[in-house]
């Protein structure tokens, strides 16, 4: 107050030169201006002593300060920004719990502390302790057990995707006041390495989202423990634990918690509810320690392969994926055979569901290109060696999803990606429809009319049939500029 009135008096003694009427005008806003600022400091103070409240209520009664972020959007996550991995351990107070909802794609949570697990409540309890100088006299048991935090989470990584994410089970990440008495929810296993929850529900079964949806994520989460980890599953599939079994024990040294048919009472220090996930097959070293050739790495060691010596003198090795049913190639031994003309030692894969990875891993790692149609199984992608050629016959509709999926991924992952895009007249849709139907002549507008549309007509009703003149100039190219003027390349191979 004081200095508002001596800065006043100072500014009357000022304007004394000035004329009437403006010294009126510069009073009454000088006037205004004192309000302004009194306001401020005053509304300045009031937060500093709630804040400060706060603090102290947090000692007394042993709150654990967390934050919740529940803004969404395609922001990336904040640790993710940063370029960190998840900051359990180094940042975070024991009785923490942090969930992070910025990413357009997942949710994660952090929990440090007394962890514990309630499967038949689709539960996971953080219990953090009370003051250590109150008494059972001092703090009642129903404050014991109010809930301070409950998040709800579904682990999966399709988040934006609505009808997906309500299949997958829901967890309860509830924080609450640790009870002085026996509470009867004692730890029949306790754990002293942190644990990752995540589902194997959704479109699980397709190998695409497999890895997309969940291998990949599963390694950027993982990695940095240095196996150091334990999985918990939800809508565990004995199929596919058995299928990745050898990629699992590259990531954990220990065998996975089933979480929904477990009803003992499972108790870590740190936990990481979700997985993180950076784009379509896609491992982005500049938001966590994760690498594509650490991914790369580690798939070698699951698949127990060496390192394939280069020799010049062989034909060029190419893997041809062949599909069956829709998007099947209709004159492939045609294909073979242009294929082999050309100077190439063509490799026919086939994989299905019964199709162990390993094999698939092997024949595709030791191969100089891979050549299919766009489908899921083109996912395999991911087992080229760095500097290899992939070749993406595009079927009508597919534009987007091709490059999306596999053509842009497959850049990132350092390999020399070709696209063919097929003509009308090479699609088995032609004999279907007049020339100038929308289906052949405007693929964008059909897929505008949703996903059932595209599906149905373009992925589930269409083969192809290549133009072996056109097919083979591209053959060709890739000979030449690959495997004659360029095979000698391979320092960058991995």
């Amino acid at each position: 107050m004081v200095y508002f009135q001596k800065y006043y008096i100072d500014h009357l003694h000022n304007v004394r030169k000035v004329d009437e009427t403006n010294r009126s005008k510069i009073m009454k806003e000088e006037l205004r201006s004192s309000k302004r600022n009194k306001s401020k400091l005053f509304s300045l103070l009031c937060l500093s002593f709630l804040s400060c409240s706060l603090i102290w209520v947090s000692q007394i009664f042993g709150f654990p300060f967390s934050l919740s972020c529940t803004h969404q959007g395609r922001d990336k996550l904040s640790y993710e920004i940063s370029g960190s991995d998840p900051p359990i351990a180094s940042s975070a107070s024991n009785g923490s719990m942090y969930c992070d909802r910025s990413h357009f794609r997942t949710d994660v949570c952090f929990m440090k502390g007394d962890i514990r697990t309630n499967s038949s409540s689709s539960s996971i309890f953080l219990y953090s302790s009370t003051n250590p100088k109150a008494s059972l006299h001092d703090i009642p048991t129903k404050f014991e057990e109010h809930e301070l935090q409950h998040e709800i989470i579904r682990p999966y990584t399709r988040k934006w995707e609505t009808s997906v994410m309500n299949t997958i089970d829901q967890l309860h990440l509830i924080s609450k006041h640790k009870p002085l008495a026996n509470s009867g929810h004692k730890c029949d296993v306790t754990h002293d390495v942190p644990a990752i929850f995540f589902s194997t529900g959704g479109y699980t079964g397709n190998v695409y989202h497999e890895f997309n949806d969940g291998i990949i994520p599963l390694y950027i989460t993982s990695q940095h423990f240095n196996k150091e980890v334990i999985f918990v599953i939800l809508e565990y599939h004995s199929w596919w634990y058995t299928k990745y079994s050898q990629i699992l024990a590259q990531l954990s040294n220990y065998p996975p918690i089933i979480f929904n048919s477990n009803s003992k009472t499972h108790c870590f220090q740190e936990a990481v509810v979700g997985l993180k996930i950076h784009d379509e097959l896609t491992i982005d070293s500049s938001l966590s320690k994760a690498s594509t050739l650490g991914f790369r790495n580690l798939l070698s060691r699951a698949f127990d392969a060496p390192k394939r010596a280069v020799n010049l003198k062989k034909k060029p090795r190419m893997v041809l994926l062949s599909r069956s049913g829709s998007r099947g190639i209709t004159n492939e031994h045609a294909l073979i055979n242009l294929a082999q003309k050309i100077g190439f030692n063509v490799h026919i894969l086939r994989p299905n569901r019964k199709t162990e990875l390993a094999t698939i891993y092997k024949e595709i790692r030791c191969s100089d290109v891979m050549i299919g149609v766009h489908g899921a199984a083109m996912t395999h992608f991911l087992f080229l060696e760095t500097n290899r050629v992939l070749v993406q016959v595009i079927p009508l509709g597919t534009d987007w999803a091709s490059e999306n999926y596999y053509g842009e991924p497959a850049k990132k992952m350092r390999l020399k990606y070709i696209g063919y895009k097929i003509h009308p007249r090479e699609s088995s849709l032609y004999y279907k429809y007049d020339k100038d139907d929308p289906v052949l002549s405007d693929p964008n507008s059909v897929n505008k009319k949703g996903w059932e549309f595209t599906k149905k007509v373009y992925l589930d009703d269409q083969n192809v049939r290549l133009d072996l003149k056109r097919f083979r100039k591209l053959l060709v190219r890739v000979y030449d500029d690959y495997f004659i003027n360029s095979r000698i390349t391979t320092k960058g191979d991995t």
